[in-house]
C-alpha cells in the first residue's frame, strides 16, 4: 500500500482520497451515518477512509436502514386496523396522520439501532 504525503508547514500528512466505486447511491441514512462518524467516531471514520471501505460501509448502512424501515412500516400497517384501505379512502387526513406518526417512530428506531451506534 503506497501512501503519498503532503507537506503542511513542518508536518507530512497523508493524502487521503476516496477512489470512485460503482456502488448504489446512499440515502439520507448513509449521510447521517457519515456525519455521525466524522463528529463522534473519528477513529472508525479514518480507518474506513484509509482502507477505502467508507463508501461500502455507508451504502450498506443505507440499504440496511431502508430495509428496516420497510419492515417496520409493514408491521405497523398490519397491526393497526385504522390503516386499512377502507379508512384510507374514508378518513384520509387521519390515515395520513397515523402513517406519519408510524414513520417517525420507525425512523427513531432506525437512528438508534443503525446510525448512532
Amino acid at each position: 500500500m503506497n501512501i503519498s504525503y503532503t507537506k503542511v508547514g513542518d508536518y507530512l500528512l497523508p493524502t487521503l482520497t476516496i477512489k470512485k466505486q460503482n456502488n448504489e447511491k446512499m440515502n439520507k441514512y448513509g449521510y447521517l451515518r457519515l456525519r455521525y462518524l466524522k463528529e463522534n467516531n473519528e477513529a472508525l471514520y479514518t480507518t474506513l477512509l484509509m482502507q477505502n471501505e467508507l463508501t461500502i460501509h455507508l451504502v450498506s448502512v443505507s440499504i440496511e436502514a431502508e430495509n428496516r424501515l420497510n419492515i417496520l412500516m409493514e408491521q405497523y400497517k398490519n397491526s393497526d386496523k385504522l390503516l386499512s384501505e377502507k379508512n384510507k379512502n374514508n378518513k384520509q387526513i387521519e390515515w395520513v396522520k397515523l402513517m406519519n406518526n408510524y414513520k417517525n417512530m420507525a425512523e427513531e428506531i432506525i437512528l438508534k439501532e443503525l446510525i448512532y451506534v
